[in-house]
């Protein structure tokens, strides 16, 4: 870990990363997605920012994440919370306009992304001179732990589909770790019309059609350990409405 820490700081340059964090009912995970990510960059040296976007769990969450705030500090740890459940892509639109870095992280909170390992090669793969930096499960060494064959039927399914209709080259378009420059996730932002699941799919299509690099960061993901999983009948429907949408709209 050490080599990995004098390299981050002697790449000392400015740059700031902000990470989005939507929760929703996450009160035992957010505590531990937050440790690893302070511990990762206050190790690393770059600055950074972690806006928290609860979108009012009854779960007591954003209570905890005031005492994170209190914790590591209000220039840290940001709170922008709604007051009701309004989708994963609002939730994105809603924190990008707090965020104050240059490039922007999303992720899930519910610990699914092995955050520490990952985080270096996405920021790697950035200096490269990406417009995005994209997680995916399905190639390379990635792949999805602790899912029954039902949800891998659906992932893989849904990936296919939309890979032979969209063809949007990349290889995962439903994952949600992501990295952007700040300007190009404003730009897909305006654009996109997805407000829920479907966003993070047209994201990839829409840099696509707009000529942006798009590199890929091969991740394991972990089913959560804590909580409900957030996909359900309504999700998969939804998913299939937005894919034909964007089928005849792209």
């Amino acid at each position: 870990m050490a080599s990995r820490k004098g390299s981050h700081q002697s790449r000392g340059n400015g740059d700031k990363y902000s990470v989005l964090l939507p929760t929703y009912n996450e009160r035992e995970n957010l505590p531990l997605i937050v440790w690893l990510l302070v511990k990762y960059f206050g190790e690393s040296g770059y600055n950074y920012e972690i806006i928290v976007i609860d979108d009012g769990s009854p779960d007591g969450t954003l209570e905890v994440a005031e005492q994170l705030q209190k914790i590591y500090g209000e220039d840290k740890i940001l709170l922008r919370p709604r007051a009701k459940k309004l989708g994963l892509g609002t939730a994105y639109i809603h924190g990008i306009k707090h965020a104050t870095g240059n490039y922007v992280f999303i992720m899930d909170a519910d610990l699914s992304h092995h955050v520490i390992s990952n985080l270096f090669e996405f920021i790697r793969n950035r200096e490269g001179g990406y417009d995005l930096v994209s997680g995916t499960r399905y190639r390379g060494d990635g792949g999805v732990y602790g899912w029954d064959l039902r949800r891998k039927l659906i992932s893989r399914g849904a990936n296919y589909v939309t890979q032979v209709l969209l063809r949007p080259g990349a290889s995962d378009l439903t994952g949600s770790f992501r990295l952007y420059k700040k300007e190009v996730l404003e730009s897909l932002v305006e654009r996109c019309v997805s407000k829920g699941y479907v966003f993070q799919m047209e994201m990839i299509v829409r840099a696509r059609q707009g000529n942006y690099t798009i590199g890929e960061v091969p991740i394991s993901f972990v089913d959560r350990v804590y909580g409900e999983s957030k996909l359900g009948g309504n999700e998969i429907v939804s998913f299939l409405k937005g894919l034909l949408t964007l089928f005849a709209t792209t």
